[in-house]
């Protein structure tokens, strides 16, 4: 699979988990919780495969983008910090809905920016046999992706 569609793949799966999220009444904090549960996998993953292997790869093919790369980054090591905290609060808490809310509009942002301003150029720059490997390079790096949000080398910057 391209590595671009791959993500982009990702992007969708986080935004349905999102909107179910959205969606869950305010008192449904054990579904609120599978779903955040399910949200903290998902971007911790991505995230992993990102700067482990697209990043890297975009960033070589076009230099251009270098800003594009270090911007996502950091906006990685805010999501990743907020991904930690989400994991083990209570949703019962008070600041559960907000602190997905600001998760939520992050990762939205980051998306769009992503998708819109950055991955055309890289398709450009790529070409699809490289993407193809890229794509497949990743998903092999979903397994040993880990499952704690601070262990992605982003948190740590």
């Amino acid at each position: 699979m391209d590595g671009i569609v791959l993500l982009k793949e990702d992007h969708k799966t986080v935004e349905k988990l999102f909107k179910r999220f959205e969606k869950a009444g305010e008192s449904a904090h054990a579904e609120k919780r599978e779903i955040a549960d399910q949200v903290i996998a998902e971007l911790t993953t991505h995230t992993w495969i990102e700067e482990k292997i697209f990043y890297p790869a975009a960033r070589e093919a076009a230099p251009d983008t270098k800003d594009h790369v270090l911007e996502s980054v950091e906006e990685h090591h805010v999501v990743l910090w907020m991904l930690s905290e989400l994991k083990g609060l209570d949703p019962a808490d008070e600041r559960f809905d907000a602190k997905m809310s600001v998760l939520m509009e992050n990762v939205r942002h980051h998306v769009e920016e992503e998708e819109k301003e950055w991955f055309p150029d890289v398709r450009k720059a790529m070409g699809r046999n490289r993407l193809n490997e890229l794509g497949e390079e990743m998903e092999a790096a979903r397994k040993t992706a880990p499952d704690e949000p601070l262990a992605v080398p982003s948190a740590g910057q």
